[in-house]
């Protein structure tokens, strides 16, 4: 879920599109034939003082094949002549500024003499790095404009919100704002431009000879203008992740002229494909993955001769389907249908596999499967990504995957990516071991035993999914034969033994490690060596013991460390602090000991999650340790967001793989990655033996989202400054010896969730206002002298004790009622591991990533 804003179109029309991939691809034809009239000398002197204003920087641009253009602008010869500048033959003004990916760096001055060349028509500014300037509302000034592309794939570049001058630009044919990556996916790009709605109505309503139209990862936050529908001149629509809500304009359908449209990601955006869609004759490219559409696919839409790319992932389209009526689109090269609430069936079993379209992705995930899938499936002869997960597979096919050497079923040899997950599979297909392109596979949640040793051969594997199946035994050393895996995952399993010392050097690549859930002994081997890629380990709920391996200090760029539910024995691992990417951290259900240390030079840099609890610290929490965890004073959120996905060759992680649990009161919720985690701060020291008074500086951590502190030893008052941790949504203080008035602070935590100060020595009112007057007594139980309407006792009845602290601790047994933990595991194919299309080595990023790129 989320990876179809980076598709792409087919590698033919990827080759068309790559010169202009980073350049308008709509510019006016550049002249460098002789010009009847050279620049003007007040246009040569706009655009040098432009050039001033900035440095080159080979890291402002992503493009591979970006170079500094401005280098040619010397003040002595004809700007005409200048790379990127186009002039009018006849009047020599400047008519076209082409410096997409050159290498910009600096900040767009607002007042930036580019804005005096009143006759450009063309401006290509995109894929440089402008340092968060804003867009210039003097962009509306240049009239005559009819190409701007403003498009980047840097963080850097513009931000803020889009000039409301832009609606005035009415001669334009095509806007570019978007953002885009190359390499990874788009998961964790931050939507830095805000459009706001007005300005888009009024650019729709200005700009009626709009042809393109790309805003991809703009914030608009609002519906979708109905003004929209009246572009009849649109060819190109793309708003993905746009925050867009309410009801599609069934317009957009009726657009005469339209090729693309890209409306991903938009959750709550609703709407029904209209039996219309079938007269969008030109329409090549529709994606609607991840928004709420409903009803059904029309049949009508079968009629679209020229449709590549069909990605409807993720939405709640129903209905019984015939697979075999999208083999009469004989352009298609991608078709995903994958969660949704269809019920797919064959339709004619005689299908006449010469004719097939060229369908190299087909993502039929959880779609209700449950007769027998067509043969012809396995006839596609450009099939590189197959996914028949969670569905009831009958027939033929099934006997095939379970290894049945009796039947005709052929595989396609040049499977890449092959997902099979809940399938009901007993045995490990055998079929596999002449899959000789294969790099990822995932056969989780299955029933196999064992695990072929000729799967150790498949060198080219980058991913290796086989986790929550029935594995027995101990793990191979031969596993380590596969040098190029990016991520191997054998979690929740019955393996034994001890983890192969090989597992921390095999593989430079090895970016996720997960062996959490199994029954494995032993030590963390030593062998983590420097320059190693790990940025994913859990080792989570075995029975490990020892140490923590003091060469994990060796995984520079470590994100997520879990050994929660073992038994390991060890001091607090102070030098994990010198990790400089590390996010979060679970020591949780151990026998870690002794004091919570933090030197200067191990701080933390980047922590945004520590559970600690259920271990034997003991310690006093003192400002210097609550300084380990200043990465969570921030002033602005965004900074704690996931800024990298795994990428490497074809293979791409992104954050929603991970699943972070929290236990309230024994009510288990998962949060994913992408949906939570992007903004998750939390602090877990329960159940240790942590003495003395809650630091006030702690007030200082206002990002943390979970506070738990409960079933300590702490004594003293509640420190007032809890009032600022602002986004604070989980307080446990309960089964501790604190004292004192509830302080009255506490009343502006306006987000606050879950709130429990049982079984302490509190005394005085609870405070009336805000969110604490929403909590029930269990929150407030155990402490005599607290007198509330949440504890049916009047507060003036009795009266308040002086502030003090109690003659002795309070013994409580009740241990703690909010219990944060977190774990790491791989979940299932929407935020699940993406393997694209290798298809040729000029392109080994999958072809389908780059085209959302482009659109």
């Amino acid at each position: 879920m989320g990876f179809f804003c980076s598709l792409t179109f087919s590698i033919q029309f990827l080759l068309l599109f790559s010169s202009s991939l980073f350049t308008n691809c709509f510019t006016l034809n550049h002249s460098t034939t002789t010009h009847h009239h050279e620049c003007h000398q007040h246009e040569s002197n706009a655009l040098l003082s432009f050039k001033q204003t900035f440095i080159i920087s080979k890291s402002a641009s992503y493009n591979p094949f970006s170079y500094p253009k401005t280098l040619s602008w010397i003040p002595t010869t004809d700007c005409c002549s200048w790379d990127g500048i186009e002039c009018n033959e006849l009047t020599g003004h400047v008519i076209g500024i082409d410096l997409g990916s050159s290498q910009l760096y600096g900040f767009m001055d607002p007042n930036s003499t580019l804005f005096s060349l009143v006759h450009l028509q063309s401006l290509d500014l995109s894929d440089n790095d402008f340092n968060h300037s804003q867009i210039p509302a003097k962009i509306g000034e240049l009239s005559q404009l009819r190409y701007l592309n403003l498009s980047h794939g840097n963080e850097n570049t513009f931000s803020g919100e889009v000039p409301p001058q832009v609606s005035q630009l009415s001669n334009l044919l095509s806007l570019d704002l978007r953002s885009y990556t190359l390499g990874a996916l788009q998961y964790d790009l931050i939507n830095h431009l805000q459009l706001e709605a007005s300005t888009l109505t009024s650019l729709t309503q200005n700009s009626t000879r709009l042809e393109h139209l790309r805003l991809n990862f703009v914030t608009i936050s609002s519906s979708l203008p109905h003004t929209l529908t009246n572009l009849t001149s649109l060819q190109m629509l793309s708003l993905c992740r746009c925050e867009l809500y309410g009801e599609f304009p069934v317009g957009i359908f009726h657009l005469p002229n339209i090729t693309v449209l890209n409306f991903g990601e938009n959750q709550n955006l609703q709407g029904t494909l209209p039996a219309s869609i079938g007269n969008l004759t030109n329409l090549a490219y529709l994606a609607l993955e991840d928004n709420s559409f409903h009803g059904e696919i029309p049949r009508s839409l079968f009629r679209l001769k020229n449709l590549e790319i069909l990605s409807v992932s993720f939405n709640f389209f129903e209905g019984r389907l015939a697979l075999d009526m999208f083999l009469k689109l004989k352009m298609l090269n991608f078709l995903d249908l994958s969660n949704n609430k269809l019920s797919l069936f064959s339709q004619n079993r005689d299908v006449n596999v010469t004719n097939l379209p060229p369908i190299q992705w087909l993502g039929l995930r959880w779609c209700n499967l449950n007769g027998e899938i067509l043969t012809w499936i396995m006839n596609l002869t450009a099939l590189s990504h197959l996914d028949l997960s969670q569905n009831d597979l009958q027939g033929e096919i099934p006997y095939f995957l379970e290894g049945n050497n009796t039947s005709n079923v052929t595989f396609p040899p040049q499977i890449q990516v092959l997902h099979l997950r809940s399938c009901n599979i007993v045995h490990f297909p055998n079929f596999i071991q002449h899959l000789q392109e294969l790099t990822d596979l995932s056969i989780s949640h299955n029933s196999i035993k064992t695990i072929p040793s000729w799967l150790w051969n498949k060198t080219t594997l980058q991913g290796l999914e086989i986790s929550n199946n029935l594995l027995m035994g101990e793990i191979s050393p031969s596993i380590c034969n596969l040098q190029s895996l990016v991520k191997l995952d054998l979690t929740s399993n019955n393996l034994v033994g001890m983890i192969p010392s090989c597992l921390g050097s095999f593989s430079q690549s090895l970016q996720l490690l997960s062996l959490a859930g199994n029954k494995l002994t032993g030590n963390i081997p030593q062998t983590y060596v420097k320059g190693n890629a790990l940025r994913f380990i859990d080792f989570s709920f075995n029975k490990l013991y020892g140490q923590l391996p003091r060469t994990l200090v060796n995984c520079r760029r470590l994100e997520f460390l879990n050994v929660r539910h073992n038994h390991f024995n060890d001091s607090f691992p102070f030098w994990l602090g010198s990790l400089p990417k590390l996010k979060a951290v679970s020591l949780r259900d151990n026998e870690f000991h002794g004091a919570i240390m933090c030197p200067l030079k191990y701080t933390f840099p980047q922590l945004r999650i520590i559970d600690l609890s259920q271990n034997g610290f003991s310690t006093k929490l003192t400002s210097e340790i609550i300084m380990c965890f200043k990465s969570m004073i921030i002033s602005n959120k965004r900074q704690l967001d996931f800024k990298d996905e795994i990428f490497t060759g074809n293979e791409v992680l992104d954050p929603d793989w991970y699943l972070f649990s929290m236990s309230n009161k024994g009510v288990v919720m998962d949060y994913r990655g992408g949906q939570y985690l992007h903004h998750m701060v939390a602090i877990d020291l329960s159940s240790n033996k942590i003495y003395g008074e809650i630091p006030d500086i702690m007030g200082s951590l206002n990002s943390v989202v979970v506070l738990n502190l409960s079933n300590n030893m702490f004594t003293g008052s509640i420190p007032s400054s809890f009032g600022k941790l602002s986004n604070l949504e989980v307080l446990d203080l309960s089964a501790n010896s604190l004292s004192g008035e509830i302080p009255q602070q506490l009343t502006e935590l306006t987000f606050l969730d879950f709130f429990n100060v049982s079984f302490n020595n509190l005394s005085g009112p609870i405070p009336e206002n805000g969110q604490l007057s929403t909590f029930d007594n269990n929150s407030f139980e155990g402490n005599k002298d607290l007198c509330g309407i949440q504890l049916l006792k009047k507060c003036e009845d009795h009266p308040k004790p002086p502030l003090q602290k109690p003659d002795g601790d309070q013994d409580s047994e009740s241990g703690s009622f909010f219990e944060l933990y977190w774990m790491v595991i791989l979940i299932g194919y929407g935020g699940g591991l993406v393997a694209g299309l290798a298809l040729g080595n000029a392109f080994s990023v999958d072809v389908y990533r780059l085209l959302k790129k482009i659109f």
